[in-house]
């Protein structure tokens, strides 16, 4: 940049005082006989006659991206969730389900089911989809009628809408204006649309049209560690960033009767639960207003070759089928070990029992599965048992669920930190794939909350 006119030009002279102050900046002095010279070379004598070139520096790639990163890990600032208003108890499923869906003649299969609920170690789930529906919708409760129209319709609506109560109490929780909120991250395995529901969240939010959204459409079950991966990314490379990580799941779009070609599919409608949990997430806490939850030190995503089909969905007329291998609790306990020797590593950790777990609940049979191959105390996985009995199998939302209990749980029994009292701690999502994704936790200590 040239700043024409000359030293005795007194708004001239006010321009480079002025300058001559930015650290910034580069100046060359050009004399009376063009002589070019830079700061600590001029003669004042010349100040006169004298034109002034100022520069500023060019900042380096590294200097920018230094100064657009995070200096701390992503942190856990504040957690919520929610569930729809319907509880069905699972002593009276089988009786509720066979009779919903007009199946009450199939008595042989209703005791299989029946046997199925008894063993799911579930006590309730919270379902939005209601008796009334049903009868208002046949289609929905048989087995493999066309009905995707309808569920999408119910989906499109509610999934945002229990998105909302859950995001609505961590921003309760963090405590600072939703203005504040740089990105979104939204995930659900319910229904699919344009525009999706991250952008229904935003404006059903307020949240600025400036927000940068990020929409995870049918991941399945390991998406909680998905999106707080992603949630990791976005917060430690954009300083100042806070990320409000939203996940909701409703199973109108996998409901169905019962069919005896379909055992898998029972054991589905014997888990799943609906259920939204929300999450903020930024580095660099400013801890005189926010309140650190957990630390997210590391985060990775792998899959078991060869397993394409243990978990599949498929989007269809009739819905969302699932389809499940019978040996799945197999398949992810003889790969589980490898994933923690990979993400442990590093910090010197082989004791999994020094660890406190948030692991995806999908069954009790995975559960039972890791704890056998690990050799895990039975403690370790009773916030995941926990939240497992009390609402069921909730997809990607569930691990987020347990995050919240482990904190809570921690902070009633007295323990030093938010993760039961111990500094590291490990979160898994399993899912079709089968993927396993990862994430390594760090607690904070009670008396800085």
């Amino acid at each position: 940049m040239v700043l024409g006119g000359y030293e005795s030009d007194p708004s001239y002279q006010h321009g480079v005082k002025k300058c001559e102050l930015l650290a910034s900046t580069c100046f060359t002095y050009f004399g009376p006989k063009g002589q070019a010279f830079n700061t600590m070379q001029v003669d004042e004598s010349w100040w006169d006659t004298a034109f002034v070139v100022i520069t500023p520096s060019m900042a380096s790639v590294d200097e920018i991206r230094n100064a657009q990163r995070a200096q701390g890990p992503a942190t856990v600032l504040a957690i919520g969730t929610a569930t729809p208003d319907n509880c069905l108890y699972q002593s009276d499923f089988a009786d509720y389900y066979f009779r919903v869906t007009k199946s009450e003649h199939m008595t042989e299969l209703k005791k299989k089911f029946n046997r199925i609920c008894d063993k799911s170690m579930i006590k309730k789930r919270y379902i939005h989809l209601t008796e009334e529906i049903l009868e208002e919708h046949p289609n929905i409760g048989a087995y493999m009628a066309p009905s995707l129209n309808i569920r999408q319709e119910i989906i499109t609506a509610e999934v945002p809408k229990l998105g909302k109560e859950a995001a609505l109490k961590a921003l309760k929780e963090w405590g600072q204006p939703k203005s504040k909120i740089t990105h979104l991250v939204f995930c659900t395995t319910s229904g699919v649309e344009m525009p999706g529901a991250d952008y229904k969240l935003a404006n059903l939010l307020g949240l600025e049209p400036s927000v940068r959204r990020v929409m995870l459409y049918h991941q399945g079950c390991y998406a909680g560690g998905t999106v707080l991966r992603t949630a990791k990314d976005l917060a430690e490379n954009n300083a100042g960033a806070r990320v409000l990580v939203v996940c909701s799941e409703i199973t109108v779009v996998t409901f169905r009767g019962p069919s005896e070609s379909a055992l898998d599919s029972l054991v589905g409608q014997a888990l799943f639960g609906d259920g939204s949990a929300a999450v903020i997430i930024g580095s660099d806490p400013d801890i005189s207003i926010e309140r650190p939850l957990f630390q997210l030190v590391s985060a990775t995503q792998t899959f078991i070759p060869n397993t394409q089909g243990a978990i599949a969905g498929n989007l269809r007329e009739v819905g969302l089928t699932f389809h499940l291998w019978p040996n799945v609790p197999t398949l992810i306990s003889e790969n589980i070990e490898k994933c923690l020797t990979q993400a442990f590593d590093p910090l010197g950790i082989s004791d999994w029992n020094s660890l406190f777990w948030i692991a995806h609940p999908g069954g009790p049979a995975i559960l039972d599965a890791v704890e056998a191959k690990l050799s895990l105390d039975k403690q370790k996985l009773n916030a995941t048992r926990h939240i497992l009995s009390e609402y069921g199998n909730m997809s990607s939302a569930c691990v987020l669920f347990i995050l919240d209990e482990m904190r809570k749980k921690s902070l009633k029994e007295g323990k030093t930190t938010t993760g039961e009292g111990l500094d590291w701690g490990v979160l898994f999502g399993f899912g079709p794939g089968l993927t396993i994704e990862t994430v390594v936790l760090h607690s904070i200590c009670m008396d800085s909350n």
